[in-house]
């Protein structure tokens, strides 16, 4: 297999999914172990000739900040840290996801500013390279003092405690051990604490979201040249010209990819058609272009999120300091995550808008896109679907971030809440795959209805694919399956 080396540069959002799909192994870089290192050693050294009380390190937590622990009871104290924090609720979290919070935290100790053991972090290195996944549940962070609950639970396996997902079972971590003669680890003073702090439940779920999100813009894209040609829609809205007058990128960029898919097409130069199109085929390129520069920024924070140090305190061996700050809030992320709700939503607003377009019976096309309707309800149930995952979506869409309640008799006084929005924005992009796969269906059905028309070479090659997996409705079946099968095409190839 092949090794990645955390450690020795950035993580990008593209590196990020070629590890995770091309089945890398990840070991620590021999800079990322010098760092670590030389951070235990200094936080060792310092708790040796001073005994004054360092937040987080000999004191408790929270609204417990004040209490000093003594030196014989800093291994207990960042035992009882990840007992007392594992208080997580609601559905597992999926392995993927758990898989990158392994990744992610991994990458935020390798700097060298948590004072984490280098045993400590191999041992999670061992559960990433192993395909062990701690059961992490979905509610219990305020996506303040970091994703607390969720990465206690990510913790727990490492002292023998919790539940874990190993060769596709939940079984508990003693067991586990006991397979592969392991021993729980021992914390040392901090290393709790730089295991629970972080916003690694919140990032992992956006990098899994805009890995899935690059796809389906692609797709979306795609989808919509289909719809417009079976639409039998104009190309002007396309031309170049209109887009350099407002140059918005991914407006620009929009129409390019959407005229480049219509060329060639019979039908797309027809002459006497209509003299305008609908919002929902016409401004393709402002709509498409818009969410596409609001994800390009939104992939901006994540990437610049999963490169950073996101516990607390911060230890600063060349500086020697050790500084109690704030990096564990996370207000960055919870606004782009609700924020990529928004631009993932529009994207299927307007294709349900095209469905219902479709169907309309309107432009030569047979009502509800079905030979003998009234007989056959045709594709009539497959928008009402659509609408009700788009208002769906739009409920998803009210944001995470303007909500806040205070934590820890009052030391918390203001969170993010962006864990909420994290797992919201996953039920988004799940709901966008099934609404383009239903706007997809619907347009190979319509584009069908135009033969002998052809469209182009590309839009011709896609639905013949799609062909070979879901076949023309002649007549009412079971639309679920079509759904299904739908969303598998797109799941299998490219755009």
């Amino acid at each position: 297999m092949p090794i990645f080396y955390l450690g020795d540069g950035q993580l990008h959002i593209n590196t990020i999914s070629e590890i995770t799909s091309g089945n890398y192994v990840i070991a620590l870089s021999e800079k990322a172990i010098e760092r670590i290192n030389k951070c235990r050693t200094y936080l060792d050294d310092k708790l040796a000739i001073n005994n004054e009380p360092v937040y987080g390190i000999n004191t408790g937590f929270g609204y417990l900040q004040n209490v000093k622990v003594e030196q014989e009871n800093l291994t207990k104290l960042q035992h009882n840290l990840l007992l007392s924090h594992a208080c997580g609720t609601g559905d597992e979290v999926p392995k993927e996801i758990v898989k990158l919070m392994l990744l992610l935290k991994i990458q935020s100790l390798s700097y060298g500013f948590s004072a984490i053991a280098i045993s400590t972090v191999q041992r999670l290195v061992d559960f990433y390279n192993h395909d062990i996944f701690p059961v992490v549940y979905t509610q219990g962070s305020l996506g303040a003092s970091g994703d607390l609950a969720p990465l206690a639970h990510l913790a727990l396996p490492l002292i023998g405690e919790g539940e874990v997902i190993y060769q596709n079972t939940k079984i508990k971590t003693s067991a586990l051990y006991k397979t592969l003669n392991w021993q729980p680890l021992s914390l040392q003073s901090k290393e709790g604490l730089a295991l629970i702090n972080g916003t690694q439940f919140m990032s992992a779920y956006g990098v899994y979201v805009l890995i899935k999100t690059q796809k389906l813009s692609s797709w979306a894209d795609k989808i919509a040249a289909i719809s417009i040609d079976a639409f039998d829609c104009r190309i002007e809205p396309f031309d170049e010209l209109s887009h350099q007058i407002r140059p918005h990128k991914g407006q620009i960029e929009t129409a390019q990819i959407i005229h480049s898919y219509l060329q060639g097409s019979e039908i797309i130069v027809q002459a006497g058609k209509q003299t305008q199109d609908p919002y929902s085929f016409r401004c393709v390129p402002q709509v498409h272009g818009a969410s596409k520069d609001s994800i390009a920024y939104i992939r901006s924070v994540f990437e610049t999120e999963i490169n950073a140090v996101t516990d607390n305190p911060n230890v600063f061996p060349d500086e020697d300091r050790i500084i109690s700050a704030g990096n564990f809030h996370g207000q960055p992320l919870a606004l782009s995550l609700d924020f990529l709700c928004i631009a993932l939503a529009e994207l299927g607003s307007i294709s349900e808008r095209r469905v219902f377009q479709l169907i309309s019976g309107q432009r030569g096309l047979p009502p509800f896109l079905v030979k003998n309707a009234g007989l056959n309800s045709g594709l009539m149930i497959a928008q009402y679907t659509a609408a009700s995952i788009v208002s769906a979506n739009k409920q998803l869409c009210t944001p995470s971030s303007v909500d806040s309640i205070v934590s820890s008799n009052g030391q918390e006084d203001h969170v993010s809440m962006g864990a909420n929005g994290a797992t919201k924005c996953l039920s988004v992009v799940k709901n966008l795959e099934n609404i383009l796969a239903i706007e997809l269906l619907t347009a190979t059905q319509a584009l069908d209805l135009r033969r002998p028309l052809k469209s182009s070479v590309i839009i011709e090659e896609t639905c013949s694919a799609y062909r070979k997996l879901i076949s023309f409705n002649d007549a009412d079946r079971i639309l679920a399956d079509d759904v299904k099968k739908s969303v598998s095409f797109m799941q299998e190839f490219d755009a």
